[in-house]
């Protein structure tokens, strides 16, 4: 049986070792039949949206989008 999971988020504060931490979490997630399918992963990104607000180096923040709709109600 495999089981699929839709987001892993990975934020390193140090780049030289970034591949490698990530290739740990993918040995861990297989070890406990947890996979990714590399073709929907997104590497080596520096913003993401995610569940409405946005996760960048400098700051997460509300998405705009999300915001201008509180404001024009």
């Amino acid at each position: 049986m495999a089981a699929f999971i839709n987001n892993v988020i990975i934020k390193t504060e140090m780049k030289e070792r970034h591949d490698e931490m990530v290739a740990e979490i993918i040995r861990r997630l297989e070890e406990n039949n947890l996979y990714v399918k590399p073709e929907k992963c997104k590497w080596k990104i520096r913003k993401v949206g995610f569940l409405g607000i946005v996760i960048s180096l400098e700051e997460i923040k509300m998405e705009k989008e999300k915001v201008k709709g509180c404001w024009n109600s």
